[in-house]
């Protein structure tokens, strides 16, 4: 059985106050986007191991055993005791990259396996195993437009499409450290809370919409800021950085069709495409 994990951006980003465990709650709104690994698991017969993990693709760094297709995996083992399985997974979205993939890829085993198997889990039952690998894993259960609060953990539906209009996503060969991004953070409330500004027409997002990792993080990184301009420059009715970065996308009106993969350089990953 195969599957294919997607990534999201996150539209606008506000870190709101540090929380006395350490961590900080924050505003987000999460919308799935149509880059996409590749998962397929497939029974292990006759093996005396629990699982094997094949790898393609982008490079993941770190053992298999901290994967988190095989936590997702031995989750639901612990309590189902799962046949062996054969697992292979190509990498496309690039880690690090504030684009989830790590996440998605835990969220989607969780699916294939209920489904695999005929676990008879619940969305709300995935849901549950899925916070417990990761605060954004919840997510990609249900993968749609979520205002996200908390840590990130605490969902609610909103109303949003962007059907149509055309994304350009760029990840520069630059690794922003998260806990760095938030070292330089200054909790605050917007003016306007964001479940609000996500309501106003896209093209007035630009003057209202932040992720507040950018104040932080485009000091450091000039090359981050740049690629946002320069979306801007070639007609992004909105650009921004996604998560802590490095990933910078631009939203382009439907109709735009012009190819900008070649303008941002080798080294950098550009996905160009319709958001669904």
């Amino acid at each position: 059985m195969i599957t294919f994990p997607n990534a999201k951006i996150n539209l606008g980003l506000n870190i709101v106050e540090k929380r006395p465990d350490g961590y900080h709650n924050l505003e987000t709104v999460f919308y799935p986007v149509p880059v996409e690994d590749a998962l397929e698991v497939n029974i292990w017969n006759e093996s005396t191991q629990k699982f094997r993990l094949h790898q393609a693709g982008l490079e993941i760094a770190g053992e298999a055993e901290n994967n988190l297709v095989v936590k997702a995996y031995k989750l639901l083992d612990e309590r189902f005791n799962l046949p062996p399985v054969d697992i292979h997974l190509f990498k496309h979205i690039p880690s690090g990259a504030g684009l989830g993939g790590g996440s998605s890829d835990a969220a989607y085993m969780l699916k294939l396996l209920n489904e695999k198997f005929n676990l008879k889990l619940s969305d709300k039952n995935l849901e549950e195993y899925a916070a417990r690998l990761g605060a954004d894993c919840a997510f990609f259960i249900r993968n749609a437009p979520t205002y996200a609060e908390g840590i990130g953990n605490i969902f609610s539906p909103i109303s949003l499409s962007l059907k149509g209009y055309q994304i350009v996503l760029v990840k520069p060969d630059i690794f922003v450290s998260t806990r760095d991004a938030f070292a330089q953070i200054k909790p605050h409330r917007q003016e306007i809370p964001l479940k609000e500004v996500i309501k106003q027409p896209i093209e007035e997002w630009k003057e209202r919409m932040v992720n507040d990792f950018e104040e932080s993080v485009f000091p450091q990184f000039p090359a981050i800021k740049e690629i946002k301009e320069k979306l801007y420059q070639e007609g992004a009715v909105y650009a921004a950085m996604t998560g802590s970065g490095s990933s910078v996308f631009g939203l382009f009106k439907p109709e735009y069709n012009k190819s900008v993969k070649e303008d941002f350089g080798e080294k950098t990953f550009v996905y160009q495409g319709a958001l669904k």
